[in-house]
């Protein structure tokens, strides 16, 4: 199938976009990860909502720099990024929230937990072939 002019310059249009949102992606978590170790340098402490937080933002380019190898982003990587954030928030305001709230916040890691599991099933059950 041919493609006409007009695909192929909304395709590299939206190429450039693409490009473009990653790497403001890839700084901005770059230089979060920067202000976060100069807060725990001039803390002069190491908290466990600090590694978590460092955790997130090392998952964030081991996505982005996962779609540059392989142009393609595992549904996985933003629910495990979602996993941590989800923990890091339990840790960081647990003695504020209610019981209700921290089963609420536990079943969320808990079905997304599952959603891993799940999707980690049907690709060995079911594999892509390529050209699907």
């Amino acid at each position: 199938m041919q493609q006409n002019a007009a695909t192929r310059f909304a395709q590299k249009i939206l190429s450039v976009i693409e490009h473009v949102g990653l790497a403001v992606i890839t700084v901005a978590t770059v230089i979060a990860g920067y202000i976060e170790v100069n807060v725990m340098l001039d803390a002069g402490t190491v908290t466990l909502g600090d590694l978590l937080l460092m955790f997130l933002y090392l998952e964030i380019l081991a996505m982005v720099g996962l779609y540059y190898q392989s142009g393609k982003l595992p549904v996985r990587f933003p629910i495990y990024i979602a996993i941590v954030a989800l923990a890091r928030y339990m840790v960081l305001d647990m003695k504020s929230m209610d019981e209700w709230r921290l089963l609420g916040v536990a079943g969320g890691i808990f079905l997304l937990a599952l959603a891993v599991l799940a999707i980690r099933y049907g690709h060995a059950r079911y594999p892509y072939h390529e050209g699907e």
